[in-house]
This record gives structure tokens, sequence and C-alpha cells, in this order.
């Protein structure tokens, strides 16, 4: 045991110590301090049990239409947002990321953060310019192995990656080019798969 951690187990003992004498000093049964910690354990377990899972629950929420995206069979309704803008919950490699939906974009791109979260390592070699609404600015290569909004999914996706891009991610026309159609209706963005 480090440092660190015995002052945070004293600050903890110290802690119970002081709940533990403010409710004998006031005469409290140990019926109802037995129940009070239960009811707290149980309390802490369901916050467990939700974060542990939060994935699955993003994913019934979605499905439920609690979300700004909507998953109707193959087909992915996206909500336009209080901005204007269209943005979908997107797994790259199994990791789920907030995209904004760009069609003026050519390529989708990464920042660093989503790419190094999905697994998505840049290639080695020259960078790429990219023209961009907020000028030029230089990016690397990268392939998503998977990238997938709701049941839409495809392989070996081209991306790029640039700190230059800060925390905001961009689906591109490369991807959306791989559905059967997109289009927007009034403030809703609806993609659908090639359809045989």
């Amino acid at each position: 045991m480090n440092g660190d951690q015995s002052v945070e187990l004293l600050w903890g003992v110290g802690a119970l110590v002081l709940v533990l004498s403010g409710l004998t000093a006031r005469r409290v049964s140990a019926r109802v301090i037995v129940r009070n910690l239960l009811g707290w354990a149980a309390i802490a377990g369901v916050l467990f049990v939700l974060f542990a899972n939060q994935d699955r629950l993003a994913l019934l929420a979605e499905r439920a239409g609690l979300t700004g995206q909507q998953v109707s069979g193959d087909t992915v309704r996206i909500r336009q947002s209080a901005d204007g803008h269209f943005y979908a919950d997107v797994r790259i490699n199994g990791v789920r990321q907030r995209m904004l939906v760009d069609s003026g974009a050519t390529i989708t791109a990464l920042s660093e953060d989503a790419a190094q979260a999905a697994g998505v390592t840049a290639e080695s070699g020259f960078p790429v310019v990219l023209a961009t609404a907020n000028g030029q600015v230089q990016a690397r290569r990268g392939v998503a192995a998977t990238f997938a909004i709701g049941e839409l999914e495809t392989r070996d996706l081209s991306v790029v990656i640039s700190p230059s891009f800060g925390d905001m991610s961009v689906v591109g026309m490369n991807f959306l080019s791989r559905l059967g159609s997109w289009r927007v209706e009034g403030r809703t963005l609806i993609l659908e798969p090639i359809r045989n």
C-alpha cells in the first residue's frame, strides 16, 4: 500500500467513525443503522450496474427513440440538433463515439482522442493537406476496421486523423456513399442501406 492509498484509507475510516459516532450520539438503533447502510449499498449497486452497462443502455435508449437517433430495422433516423447539425452515435471498431454528419466533408475525420480510443492508428508517411471550413489542415490517413451507425455497418473505412480537429469528429461522404440512400426530410436525416 503506497502513501496515497494510506491517506485515502485513513480519510475513509475517519469519515465512517464520524458518521457512526454521530448516529450513536443520537441513540439511533442498530436496526436503523443497518437498514440505512443496506439502502445506500443498494443505491451504490444500482449505480454500478448502470455504469457497467452504459453501452447496452445507450443502445436500448436509441432503439426506443429516447435519443436524437432512432434505429428502425436497418434504417437510421437522426433528429436535427438545436444548432442545426446532425450528430450520429457511431461505433468505430466497437467503440462508441458521437460524430457530426457532414455531407460537405469528402472523407471521415477523427480527432486524435477518438482515433486512439477506437484503436485506429495513423499511417506513417507524408501527411495530407485538407481544405476545411477553418482553413488548411494537415492530417494523417488511417483505416477503421469497422464503422457503424445503428445497423448500417461498413468495413475498412478510410479516415483522416489530426490534432487540428480538436474534439470534433466528422462522418464524411466516404461513409454516406456506401449507403443505399441518405436524405433530409424536415428536421430528420434518414440513412438507409443498399436494398437488393
